[in-house]
């Protein structure tokens, strides 16, 4: 017999080399897929009773009986306070006692507590701002859960209704109106509830104190 060859030799051991080393050459080897990513961070929920911001009231808003304001008076926190007017129309502060807060615009209120101040600080500085508007409501007649709510300039006609309880089974959507007196007179101002549903149009209601949302 002939001696094998080096080539030859060479050949086989190549050949060998995956059995050796535990590879299966009739097997294809397919890289492993990448880890999937990692889902996004959602940020957390507000907790049940998070503080909502204070409502939008128009610089001319008129404060009433039942409204909440934040008394800020700069670098004097022992004069500084959250107050309800009283349905006398009054609130009560620390060095001030008794101060009518009512018939007055936040401006006007915070001139008034200046000028009273002015004899305990020098060149007080005092900010009124509206936290609840309660002396203002919005009424419901009709096919709707609710009977009023607080005014808050910050509602639509749909969000007013649904945070009223919403409208019952009976209601008519599109037939909705609302009843606001202007200069003693009732005006009616048509609302169409499903294109508020469907498109979130408010048809350019704005709703003011003392509305009444009517729903047939």
């Amino acid at each position: 017999m002939r001696p094998l060859s080096r080539a030859f030799f060479a050949l086989i051991l190549v050949s060998a080399l995956p059995v050796l080393y535990g590879q299966d050459v009739t097997k294809p080897v397919i890289p492993a897929p990448p880890p999937p990513a990692p889902a996004p961070v959602q940020p957390p929920a507000a907790a049940p009773g998070t503080p909502q911001p204070p409502p939008v009231v128009a610089p001319d808003y008129v404060i009433g009986p039942k409204d909440n304001l934040a008394i800020s008076v700069f670098k004097e926190p022992t004069e500084s306070a959250s107050v309800e007017v009283r349905p006398d129309g009054y609130i009560s502060l620390a060095l001030l006692g008794d101060v009518k807060a009512a018939d007055f615009t936040p401006t006007q209120l915070a001139q008034d507590l200046t000028t009273r101040l002015k004899k305990y600080f020098i060149d007080p500085v005092v900010t009124v701002t509206v936290l609840a508007v309660n002396s203002k409501l919005v009424f419901f007649s009709g096919e709707i859960k609710g009977g009023a709510m607080p005014y808050n300039p910050r509602l639509t006609p749909q969000q007013a209704i649904i945070e009223d309880g919403g409208l019952t089974q009976y209601a008519k959507k599109t037939k909705i109106y609302i009843l606001r007196t202007v200069k003693g007179k009732q005006v009616k101002i048509r609302f169409n509830y499903k294109i508020a549903e469907k498109t979130g149009d408010q048809q350019g209601v704005i709703l003011l104190p003392g509305d009444v949302i009517v729903v047939p």
